[in-house]
């Protein structure tokens, strides 16, 4: 088992050999290439808690939406940011509403 990290430890990351160069691009673009990532850990875990990651996503990972919305020219810094790109996340079930009672409401709040 790793060891937990703490608050100030240090962490390492490493792009793969045959890394995706709009991921190399991303990273390049970045001022403090930390708090980028620290911004898409806390949007995360506000959008489905605190979960391992590799329980959800698939190892290999289709790229198309990325590239076909990429241009060769750098997105503006006043664009808004690409909300559909969830490629990997499956659509949630859907629960017919008859099948809904005033206990799961509850159980919601």
């Amino acid at each position: 088992m790793k060891k937990p990290k703490k608050p100030g430890d240090n962490i390492s990351i490493k792009t793969k050999k045959n890394e995706s160069p709009l991921i190399v691009e991303w990273i390049n673009s970045q001022t403090n290439l930390m708090d980028s990532i620290r911004y898409l850990i806390e949007n995360e875990v506000v959008a489905n808690g605190i979960r391992n990651l590799q329980n959800h996503i698939p190892a290999e990972r289709q790229n198309e939406f990325l590239i076909a919305n990429h241009s060769n020219s750098k997105r503006s810094e006043e664009a808004p940011p690409i909300k559909e790109a969830a490629l990997w996340k499956k659509p949630e079930k859907r629960i017919p509403d008859d099948d809904i009672d005033d206990e799961d409401i509850e159980s919601w709040t």
